[in-house]
């Protein structure tokens, strides 16, 4: 897989980003991944320059995996500010969630994710999920050149 795209996993349950990083890795995803735990944290990563943190990183992901129920900041807001800004509005972001809520299915396309991606209880099926979106997302998608 290629491996200089960078992704951003935004998930605040360990067990979850736990899974989720043993199955990338274990489809061959080698990219780096950065893990925010919350939507603060991930928007002080994508935003630099307006963050009081330590983060000092100007490359930005090329793939975003959100995760909706998150604390400080909820998922679709941090999904509404990424497509605010001229330099993240064309970042693929997936929403990856428990949530199987209508609503959360309709707002969360309504503010521009890529996809909406329901984790899978069993732990076989969560794996596949993962190890596919990483296959097709960072291997496959050709995203805009900008």
């Amino acid at each position: 897989m290629v491996t200089n795209k960078l992704i951003l996993l935004i998930e605040d349950n360990p067990d979850d980003e736990e899974l989720t990083l043993d199955a990338l890795r274990t489809g061959g995803v080698k990219n780096e991944i950065v893990v925010a735990h919350d939507g603060a944290e991930a928007l002080d990563f994508l935003f630099p320059a307006q963050s009081s943190t330590a983060y000092s990183s100007t490359r930005l992901p090329e793939l975003i995996l959100l995760d909706l129920k998150l604390p400080k900041v909820s998922g679709l807001e941090v999904l509404r500010r990424i497509r605010s800004r001229s330099t993240t509005r064309h970042i693929p972001t997936v929403v990856l969630t428990s949530s199987s809520e209508e609503e959360d299915i309709n707002r969360s396309y309504e503010v521009g994710a890529n996809s909406y991606v329901r984790k899978p209880v069993e732990f076989d099926e969560f794996v596949q999920a993962v190890q596919s979106l990483g296959a097709y997302w960072v291997l496959f998608n050709e995203g805009p050149r900008i």
